[in-house]
């Protein structure tokens, strides 16, 4: 089926599909910032995303167990940036992610970053492969730097409470 389609085509179609998710993303955390944080909001993306690993059932996107090992430890490098742009403050009782002037910048540097590798990997790697790698990549990101956040959250919640007297 996908071995049809031209890589060339697949590269720039799924070039294009990562500029417009990128550009979701840094809409979703603007809007994100101005409502107080939850758990749900939180933990849900990295369970959403999750879902995508369903594209490994066709043989198109399957990757080598190095090339698996490669993305995530990249992912979660490109993670250290996102957890260290990534804090919580106390506003009027609840808890909101803080406005990071850097955040936008850096996620449209890895943005960069990622389509660079993806052309210049396209030359030696199939383009299904790869697009195995940059969700595993992705993953590998998301998942790190949500978890980061929930212990964050989770420890302003908890100062929160013990500072509230009974």
């Amino acid at each position: 089926m996908f071995e049809m389609i031209p890589p060339e085509l697949l590269l720039a179609v799924t070039s294009v599909g990562a500029v417009v998710m990128g550009i979701f993303v840094m809409i979703m955390r603007t809007k994100s910032a101005k409502k107080p944080a939850s758990v749900k909001k939180i933990v849900l993306p990295p369970l959403f995303m999750s879902t995508g690993a369903l594209m490994f059932i066709f043989p198109f996107f399957r990757v080598h167990p190095m090339q698996i090992f490669e993305a995530l430890v990249v992912g979660m490098i490109f993670s250290t940036v996102l957890i260290w742009t990534s804090k919580f403050e106390i506003r009027d009782g609840d808890i909101y992610l803080k406005q990071s002037k850097a955040f936008i910048f850096i996620l449209i540097g890895l943005l960069i970053v990622r389509l660079v590798g993806k052309v210049a990997l396209s030359a030696t790697v199939d383009v299904g492969e790869l697009g195995g790698m940059f969700w595993i990549l992705a993953f590998g990101m998301i998942v790190p730097w949500r978890l980061a956040m929930y212990l964050q959250y989770k420890k302003l919640a908890d100062k929160t409470k013990s500072a509230v007297p009974s």
